[in-house]
């Protein structure tokens, strides 16, 4: 079996799961070939395995020539039914005016190029890690084309777009990473779901992700390493968390935070703006931003921190929480979206509100000064990730999937060459 695997802006620097997915469906029989809109920067490419994942991507931006050919040959084949249903999707679009929906119109365009790439490729499937544009545009080439496809959420639904019933209502089946996500797109939703609608979390390979040397928790010498993993976006809180290490400073505790990711804004406003909050609060000695890590990197940084802290206003569940874990790594997190369901308050680590950095810094306080809780936190949380969090969980479901045959009277079938009803 072959399938394409559409994932927007491939390697970016938090994409180390996709590529771990990739792999594991791989172990599973299945080949995967990976599609993206377009080449991210390279200083948001860190991973040691960026060379081989570029190589291996086909680019939807900018399209060579033979693509557009091919595309505009898929166009032509849909013919003028397909067109029309293309069309009526773009029109009914829930935005307030013609030309905001209009703006939908290039990416039926941008499906038949897809479309094409299925065809070359003889793909059987198209699995889309995004359900916003990407989504649109599998959405499109299964209009034109009938190769079905598949989608997995992996946040809070207002943040992926417009559109999301008629992107939900095609798909084969659909995947999110944690029941609060169910739930929200089981309400908003209702009516225009697939038929196989199921959790897997975003998993951790527990064998790249494990420790050279066992724990050791903060005991009142030296100094107590903090460490965070995430990119630079003010979703992110790393604004809060830094406040609670000043916190932690003028409480006398000799304190080190060193924040692993980069801005992905375009314009650096985040990271200037971190920077300037730092200097304010004179803590250059106190707190680093090491900007985008390869997770080799990052692993090395979890082995020598007494506590992974993260500090985000929303997060769907955080896989660098669950790096932290499986490297028996007591966590601090905030209480926000599906993150209850990875970390157990007062079990595997310490859950506080967002926005506060007087709780963040009395929680982190209470790791350094609690050794033995903070050891019991970490291997409970490593337990818990083995567990429940690996990134074979996904892959074996999406497998099962893909191996069981359209069963929906009226599925339109595609078999490499051609589509029929």
């Amino acid at each position: 079996m072959k399938v394409g695997y559409l994932i927007p802006e491939f390697p970016s620097q938090t994409h180390s799961f996709f590529w771990r997915e990739k792999q594991a469906l791989e172990k599973l029989g299945i080949k995967v070939e990976v599609v993206s809109t377009r080449r991210p920067q390279s200083i948001l490419m860190p991973h040691s395995w960026t060379a081989q994942a570029v190589r291996e991507t086909v680019y939807l931006f900018p399209p060579p020539t033979r693509l557009m050919a091919a595309a505009f040959h898929e166009m032509l084949r849909a013919g003028p039914a397909r067109w029309w249903h293309c069309l009526r999707v773009v029109a009914c679009v829930n935005l307030p005016s013609l030309p905001r929906r209009l703006r939908i119109l290039p990416l039926v365009a941008v499906g038949a190029q897809l479309a094409a790439i299925a065809q070359q490729r003889q793909w059987s499937h198209i699995h889309v890690h995004s359900c916003a544009d990407c989504a649109n545009v599998a959405l499109f080439a299964h209009l034109l084309s009938g190769i079905p496809y598949s989608l997995t959420l992996h946040g809070p639904l207002e943040h992926y777009g417009p559109n999301q019933r008629e992107k939900w209502r095609h798909a084969r089946f659909a995947m999110v990473v944690t029941e609060t996500l169910r739930k929200q797109v089981a309400d908003i939703l209702a009516g225009s779901l697939p038929g196989d609608l199921f959790v897997a979390p975003m998993g951790v390979d527990s064998a790249k992700f494990s420790r050279r040397t066992p724990y050791t928790p903060y005991r009142g010498a030296g100094t107590f390493a903090i460490f965070s993993c995430s990119r630079l976006n003010r979703g992110k809180g790393h604004d809060t968390l830094i406040r609670s290490v000043a916190r932690l400073r003028d409480c006398g505790i000799t304190v080190r935070l060193r924040i692993a990711g980069e801005d992905d804004s375009g314009t650096g406003s985040c990271r200037k703006g971190l920077e300037q909050l730092i200097n304010e609060l004179a803590l250059n000695e106190q707190v680093k931003l090491l900007g985008a890590l390869p997770e080799e990197a990052v692993r090395d940084e979890l082995e020598g921190a007494h506590v992974f802290a993260l500090a985000s206003r929303n997060e769907a569940i955080g896989v660098a929480t669950m790096e932290a874990m499986a490297m028996a790594l007591p966590v601090v997190a905030t209480n926000v979206g599906g993150v209850p369901e990875l970390v157990d308050h007062g079990k595997n680590g310490l859950l506080v509100q967002p926005d506060e950095p007087r709780q963040l810094a009395d929680a982190l306080a209470a790791i350094a000064l609690h050794p033995d809780q903070a050891a019991c936190f970490g291997g409970a949380g490593q337990r818990k990730v083995e567990c429940f969090f690996h990134s074979g969980v996904s892959a074996q479901q999406i497998a099962r999937r893909l191996a069981t045959p359209l069963q929906k009277k009226g599925d339109t079938r595609w078999n490499g060459t051609e589509c029929s009803s």
